[in-house]
């Protein structure tokens, strides 16, 4: 499902017009990438599932075309965890 599609299900589903979908999921994901910005950045959705910043430390790689160890940088990425309701759904 692309955003597009969502934002005409939402309107759908709300009985909304589709700007005011697309508003409303501009503002949720506005809302959760500030939230995931802060120290402990973490957003639950009690039956969706929960979005938690963790950190990634440095590592060693390599390089699939020459073979050559490479290293990569720590790095923060967002984890997501389903919920029991979401679980059960699918």
């Amino acid at each position: 499902m692309t955003k597009a599609e969502l934002i005409e299900a939402m309107a759908e589903d709300a009985g909304i017009t589709k700007a005011a979908a697309s508003a409303a999921l501009d503002s949720f994901i506005d809302g959760v990438t500030k939230a995931l910005k802060k120290k402990d950045g973490k957003v639950t959705l009690v039956g969706f599932g929960t979005f938690q910043k963790t950190r990634r430390k440095a590592r060693k790689g390599r390089n699939p075309q020459t073979g050559e160890t490479i290293k990569i940088k720590a790095s923060n990425v967002v984890k997501f965890k389903p919920g029991k309701k979401l679980k059960d759904a699918v």
